[in-house]
C-alpha cells in the first residue's frame, strides 16, 4: 500500500512520487495484463502504455485512497483497447500427442470462459484470479455494485451449462 502523501504528490506531477506509485503496484498490474493479454510482450506494451496514460491524467484523481483501483482501470482499458486492434486470439491450445488431442483441464476453463461475451470475461477474471471484491469491480468498471453481481451469476450460469453439456458426451 502507498501512503496518501505520496500519492498526493504523484497527483501534483511529482514523477519520482507517481514512479514509486507504479512500482507499488508494477505485480498487480503484470498479472491482469498478462492475463488479459495472454503473452508477456503485449502485456508490457500494456503496462507501458497505462504507465504514459497515468502520467497524462494523473491530475483526474480524484480519491488518492482508490489508485489502485484508478490504474488497474486505465489498464483493463487498455487492454481492450490492444484486444480490439488485434484479431480476435484463440485461446484454445491442444497438444497432440501421438496423433491423438488431449486437452489440459486449465485449457478447457480458458476455453468455456472465452465463449463468454467479453464483460462477463472480464468480470469472471478479476473476480476469480484478481480476488477483488464486487464493490472494487463495480468501481474498476465504472458500473453499479448491482450489476457487477448480476453478470457474475449470469457468467457462472452460462460456464455451468457449458459443462453440464460437455460431460454428456
Amino acid at each position: 500500500m502507498v501512503e496518501i502523501d505520496i500519492i498526493k504528490k504523484a497527483m501534483k506531477r511529482d514523477e519520482h512520487a507517481l514512479l514509486h506509485v507504479l512500482e507499488a503496484y508494477e505485480d498487480v498490474m503484470y498479472r491482469t495484463a498478462f492475463a488479459y493479454l495472454k503473452n508477456e510482450h503485449d502485456a508490457i506494451e500494456a503496462i507501458q502504455e497505462t504507465t504514459y496514460r497515468s502520467y497524462k491524467n494523473i491530475h483526474t484523481l480524484k480519491e488518492p485512497r482508490y489508485v489502485g483501483t484508478w490504474l488497474v482501470r486505465i489498464l483493463l482499458n487498455v487492454c481492450h483497447d490492444m484486444h480490439k486492434r488485434k484479431s480476435r486470439i484463440e485461446l484454445r491450445e491442444t497438444l497432440e500427442v501421438e496423433g491423438q488431442y488431449y486437452d489440459s483441464p486449465k485449457l478447457e476453463i480458458v476455453e468455456a470462459i472465452s465463449q463468454l461475451p467479453h464483460e462477463q470475461q472480464q468480470l469472471i477474471y478479476l473476480k476469480y484470479f484478481q480476488d477483488m471484491k464486487n464493490n472494487e469491480i463495480a468501481s474498476a468498471q465504472n458500473i453499479p455494485e448491482g450489476t457487477v453481481k448480476s453478470r457474475l451469476h449470469t457468467a457462472l450460469r452460462k460456464l455451468r451449462h457449458y459443462f453440464s453439456e460437455r460431460r454428456e458426451f
